[in-house]
């Protein structure tokens, strides 16, 4: 029996000018996304970055004292790889962050200082494509961000926000998940490719701690197949895919 041909993924929206990338750990936007950045940053959008933490439990051999700070510079250095230049960090502890109101709200908050109409963020499901269990920090940030672009332009959700002078923006258009089993979008990643790359390998204390693999062909190896195989449902162009909800 002949196995149905996967429905090709459409372009992603283009008429936009900001975007706010919304995630858990350092790493997770270079392991998931950042050819397309690199495609947006180049065509002159602006693209911020919000890490809900610093990414400290997650070297073994590192204590999270050092390893916060080793990451968060690797992060920094990651993200100028593409051509971003804001990174922020909202210091919720790395390995046990929790989905609830003070999640949302400090989400709702980046989002209102930086008011873009596209956010990102990663897979906020159980697993990975049914196959890998997803990690509770992903599945929190991921949740809560989605649930935070509508809580951003509610004046009477987190009203506190406003009195800091965070005015409620309304103007979040999409939300874009990267990683997902279920894409609808995707996003050409072949100007972008060589540059995630090196975003990737910016983290290299990581990579090295996770595989004995030399890390350039780690990470070429990594993102070249996940893009290549986009790609197939992408008109045969590597491809980062996004599952795409409007708002």
């Amino acid at each position: 029996m002949t196995e149905p041909t996967p429905a090709q993924l459409q372009p992603l929206p283009d008429d936009w000018q900001r975007a706010l990338a919304v995630v858990a750990h350092p790493d997770d936007l270079e392991y998931g996304c950042s050819a397309a950045i690199a495609a947006w940053t180049d065509a002159g959008r602006e693209v911020a970055y919000v890490l809900a933490s610093r990414g400290e439990a997650g070297i073994d051999t590192v204590d999270p004292a050092t390893c916060g700070p080793l990451r968060e510079r690797e992060q920094r250095a990651g993200a100028a790889a593409v051509g971003v230049r804001t990174v922020e960090f909202l210091d919720h502890r790395d390995g046990v962050i929790e989905y609830g109101i003070g999640l949302r709200r400090d989400i709702a908050a980046a989002i209102r200082r930086h008011r873009p109409e596209l956010v990102v963020t990663l897979n906020h499901r159980d697993t990975w494509g049914g196959v890998a269990w997803n990690t509770p920090d992903h599945v929190a940030v991921g949740r809560a961000t989605l649930d935070a672009a509508g809580d951003a332009g509610n004046r009477w959700i987190f009203p506190e926000l406003t009195e800091r002078g965070l005015a409620p923006w309304n103007g979040v258009r999409w939300v874009a998940v990267a990683g997902s089993s279920t894409p609808t979008h995707a996003v050409d990643a072949s100007a972008g490719l060589e540059r995630a790359v090196a975003s990737l390998l910016e983290h290299r204390a990581y990579i090295e701690a996770l595989t004995d693999e030399d890390p350039e062909a780690y990470a070429r190896g990594f993102l070249t197949s996940t893009a290549e195989a986009t790609g197939q449902r992408f008109g045969g162009r590597p491809a980062v895919a996004f599952e795409l909800f409007s708002r």
